[in-house]
């Protein structure tokens, strides 16, 4: 099978119907991944079949991951193979509804504390007190920063999005000083032999703080995005503004945040308390 025509292909497809960079990165590693583990069986993805498929998609037991892999080939068979068909009968497993383990702002404080290096705490300072993706926040240019309004403009952002988000005056302050230091171009964050810093770095920064803070938990990238919203809804911020500062189409996806916040859970009136025990 030549899989490098598929790709090639399935890739200039994606970006003919304009969709993001990353999604297209995505979607055609996972065909290739896919047609790999077919490459002895078949001479062509058209002779794959139904029951082949889902015991491809079956094997992984991660319900994010099996998804995605589902939308990647269900998306090369639409465009390119030409088969859209041929996903009518194979269903998108559930999703996963894990909730993630947020930190306290106690935690957060000190990861903060343990942060000695300014551009490290600019980092940490704008996930934290904004909410950004990592993405977004390795795209951040100076352009977008607005000190007249106190806000910064997010770009093009997940699902090609644009919006705003509030720039608090302690987090201006720290910004005005790191580049007096540092004097980056363009991007707020510069790497060190790039323009532009890396996703790797931010996450292996993030894993470093918390391991310097004594924190156990599994601590990411994205879960500086978690604490910063579940901390707004313990301190009162309205779900509504919460939804529109997280970028988010549905307000379902921003309950999750009533859903682990421990301030809101911890102060429900369990039916126990009536009872004499």
């Amino acid at each position: 099978m030549n899989i490098g025509k598929y790709v090639e292909r399935y890739s200039e497809e994606l970006k003919f119907k304009r969709f993001r960079p990353n999604t297209i990165k995505t979607y055609v590693s996972e065909l290739r991944l896919f047609l790999v583990h077919f490459d002895k069986v078949v001479t062509k993805p058209s002779e794959i079949n139904e029951q082949m498929i889902k015991k491809y998609l079956s094997s992984f037991s991660e319900h994010n991951t099996q998804r995605a892999k589902h939308s990647a080939i269900k998306c090369f068979y639409t465009y390119v193979g030409k088969q859209p068909n041929k996903f009518k009968y194979i269903e998108y497993c559930k999703r996963n509804r894990k909730l993630p383990q947020v930190l306290s702002q106690e935690e957060v404080q000190r990861m903060f504390t343990a942060c000695l290096n300014l551009k490290h705490k600019v980092i940490l300072s704008i996930l934290y007190a904004c909410g950004l993706r990592v993405s977004e926040l390795i795209n951040l240019k100076w352009c977008h920063v607005d000190r007249s309004r106190m806000i910064m403009n997010i770009v093009d952002a997940k699902g090609g999005k644009d919006r705003q988000v509030m720039l608090p005056e302690k987090l201006l302050k720290l910004m005005e000083n790191y580049y007096r230091e540092y004097k980056p171009q363009t991007y707020i964050l510069n790497g060190q032999n790039s323009l532009q810093y890396s996703d790797r770095s931010v996450l292996e920064l993030i894993k470093t703080l918390a391991s310097k803070a004594g924190i156990k938990k599994r601590v990411y990238t994205h879960l500086m995005r978690h604490n910063s919203f579940t901390h707004m809804v313990e301190n009162g911020v309205d779900i509504n503004l919460i939804q529109k500062l997280a970028g988010h189409s549905s307000a379902k996806t921003t309950a999750i945040y009533t859903h682990i916040s421990h301030n809101i859970v911890s102060k429900i009136e369990s039916p126990l308390n009536r009872i004499n025990i």
